[in-house]
């Protein structure tokens, strides 16, 4: 079988490493790396054994799969020149800056019958894979990421960079749809809102209770969900998955015992996985597990917060 042409347009922080899962992959080919940055695209072509460029344009209808790894202001006219052109396309989160640009993608990718694939990398931790056994819905939520502040990403609120990758997981568990939202956050060190805090109250009456901040003193990335017959608490940065549910005992007269049941997952890389996907679906034309509909979903609940947020 020939490999799978591939590009990655951005050679910053994730760039370096989306072009070292496609040069590792058997069944790909890394063609080029793109970055305005010369010097930046010239180190990750050698590092990678492939070629660099300083303008995508060159690549358009000559590769077949591209990650679109450059600033969110960018995604919306990078990724619809390679869906245009006939690629397929892995863009980071957000998938873009307005929920009409993501549309216009979703629609571009439709008509072209393209894979259309957002980065939300949680997706892939072997954590949250380990949830897809639990079917009983959750009543309540409750989210925390918290990150040392970190110059890299500041183009964008904490609710656009750290937070909506919990919302994008908590859409994709709650089967209904968001009926309000209360939030409040604050700048602290940048221009941006640095703390967050939102409020999404669900149709069905699910809760969920968001926080993200880039500018605590620890990382911290956990989630917990009561249902009515479980707890289930994720550590996404230990890969720890914790199941407390009553079980068919008695702790005491009439009264259920809790059984726990702890699962720790070998460390795993989330972002060759997510690469992984995104070829296999390609190749077998299969809907990726976060679509541009996915990711449009969590950029416009998203975009909501920050907007209660500003005012």
């Amino acid at each position: 079988m020939n490999k799978l042409k591939c590009a990655v347009i951005g050679t910053g922080y994730l760039g370096k490493f989306h072009a070292e899962k496609y040069a590792s992959l058997p069944d790909c080919e890394l063609v080029a790396v793109v970055d305005t940055n010369e010097e930046a695209a010239r180190e990750i072509a050698k590092n990678n054994a492939t070629d660099f460029l300083t303008d995508y344009q060159p690549l358009l209808g000559e590769v077949e799969a591209v990650s679109v790894v450059v600033p969110t202001s960018l995604h919306h006219q990078v990724s619809k020149d390679f869906l245009k052109a006939g690629s397929n396309v892995l863009v980071e989160k957000p998938i873009t800056v307005t929920v009409e640009e993501a549309d216009d993608l979703i629609a571009v990718a439709k008509e072209n019958n393209l894979i259309l694939q957002v980065g939300h990398l949680e997706r892939f931790n072997p954590a949250i894979v380990g949830l897809d056994s639990i079917k009983e819905q959750p009543i309540f939520i409750e989210s925390d990421r918290l990150s040392p502040f970190n110059p890299r990403a500041n183009d964008v609120s904490v609710v656009l960079d750290l937070m909506i990758h919990d919302i994008d997981i908590i859409l994709a568990i709650v089967d209904s749809e968001v009926d309000r939202i209360e939030a409040s956050g604050t700048a602290v060190l940048t221009k941006g809102i640095d703390i967050a805090n939102a409020r999404i109250v669900f149709e069905n009456g699910c809760v969920a209770n968001v926080t993200a901040s880039r500018i605590s003193m620890k990382m911290e990335r956990k989630m917990r969900m009561f249902r009515p017959n479980s707890y289930v608490s994720v550590d996404f940065q230990n890969r720890v998955l914790t199941q407390h549910q009553t079980g068919t005992k008695e702790m005491f007269p009439g009264i259920p015992e809790i059984v726990t049941e702890e699962s720790v997952f070998e460390d795993a890389d989330a972002l060759l996985e997510e690469i992984k996907h995104f070829v296999n679906c390609i190749q077998t034309k299969e809907n990726p597990l976060v679509s541009g509909e996915a990711g449009r979903k969590a950029l416009a609940t998203a975009i909501q917060i920050s907007n209660l947020l500003n005012q």
